[in-house]
């Protein structure tokens, strides 16, 4: 987005801030589950809770990560093939350095996340965006012959986030069986980030692509706390890996020189909503999706199967001659705070994104409402 938005958006903020509904950013107006609470760790209970954890990570939150990766995806994950993580973000920065070599390509499915583009380029690798999720439901179209054909002597990674951020989409099997074939042809990691993985409105969880036995062997794989749990601003995630290879050690090198460790009160709070949280993220999906039904319904658009965005092309709403940030601008001036597409995608230049979980529904109605005021005018 451009810097004159932003400026407004910091002028009006500073004016009247509840008069800017942000529904640009990845977050929830949720309180985790009360065990998980910042407020509820004491070092009456944990002796120097606030030093250092172990660079690997507490024991206490690597048996949690263990235990809910094994209800989760029915995998039986070694502790020892576990980090601890300052966060998802952070964490796919490590696992890029510890992956990714200066001059090499990494293939990323488009739309995506939109830090994970400046994660590859902090390496001084190329990120190759093949728009993916935006054409799955296009006839004819073949996913796969799509990556393939973006592959080059260079390639060293794919990038595969599902739910996707910022569409919801899961790739089907037989896409992710080709893409574990290419893997395997061309000796590719495939670099996986399951951020979302918990946050789905259907009746079956999307597959994990750790747990898939033809690219179990050559994926390393993130997850978060962040986003099912509320817990954004503890800044605790995990990674794992295969064990045929030293890749996690290098990984654990790479973290210990960056971050040395997460937060150690909030490992213990994570351990917490891992072992304590299956009920509370049953009550979380049924608040998102009704999120999700209310958003789109306004919207006119599709409801996304999982995830906490909405991701819709602007054209059908643009004024003639209008761009994207002309658009975005004039919903700003009624309230509301959209990403542009092309923090997710080079080709998204007149869409939007919209997070539909950092309000609670009365004001994602008022934001809904000041929406269709500028769309449908």
């Amino acid at each position: 987005m451009s810097a004159g938005v932003f400026g407004k958006v910091s002028s009006r903020s500073a004016a009247n801030p509840s008069r800017i509904f942000s529904l640009h950013v990845g977050d929830t107006y949720l309180e985790p589950l009360p065990a998980a609470r910042a407020e509820a760790q004491f070092t009456a209970d944990v002796p120097r809770l606030h030093n250092y954890s172990p660079t690997q990570g507490e024991p206490a939150l690597i048996a949690a990560i263990v235990r809910k990766v094994a209800r989760r995806s029915g995998v039986t994950l070694d502790p020892a093939r576990v980090q601890v993580m300052p966060g998802a973000t952070s964490a796919m920065g490590i696992v890029c350095a510890a992956l990714v070599d200066a001059g090499d390509e990494v293939i990323i499915p488009a739309p995506f996340w939109p830090l994970i583009r400046g994660a590859v380029r902090a390496r001084g690798a190329t990120a190759v965006e093949v728009p993916i999720f935006s054409r799955l439901s296009e006839p004819g179209f073949d996913p796969v012959a799509a990556i393939a054909a973006a592959i080059t002597e260079r390639t060293s990674a794919i990038y595969l986030n599902m739910p996707n951020n910022p569409t919801g989409h899961v790739l089907p099997d037989r896409v992710l069986a080709g893409i574990a074939e290419l893997a395997e042809k061309h000796a590719l990691w495939i670099i996986a980030d399951e951020a979302y993985e918990d946050i789905w409105f259907g009746s079956e969880a999307p597959p994990s692509v750790f747990a898939r036995a033809d690219m179990a062997g050559r994926t390393v794989t993130t997850h978060s706390v962040s986003k099912a749990y509320a817990m954004a601003g503890a800044r605790v995630g995990y990674t794992h890996g295969p064990a045929q290879t030293q890749i996690m050690e290098i990984i654990r090198g790479v973290q210990t020189f960056y971050s040395y460790c997460a937060p150690r009160p909030m490992q213990f709070a994570a351990a917490c909503a891992l072992d304590q949280g299956d009920e509370w993220l049953t009550q979380m999906r049924a608040i998102y999706g009704r999120a999700a039904r209310l958003s789109a319904e306004a919207l006119e658009q599709p409801v996304p199967p999982g995830g906490t965005f909405l991701f819709f092309d602007m054209r059908p709403f643009m004024r003639r001659s209008e761009t994207l940030t002309d658009i975005l601008e004039r919903c700003l001036e009624a309230g509301v705070m959209l990403t542009p597409g092309t923090a997710c995608g080079t080709d998204f230049g007149t869409w939007a994104r919209l997070c539909f979980t950092t309000v609670p529904e009365p004001e994602l109605q008022e934001a809904l409402k000041a929406l269709r005021s500028v769309l449908f005018a």
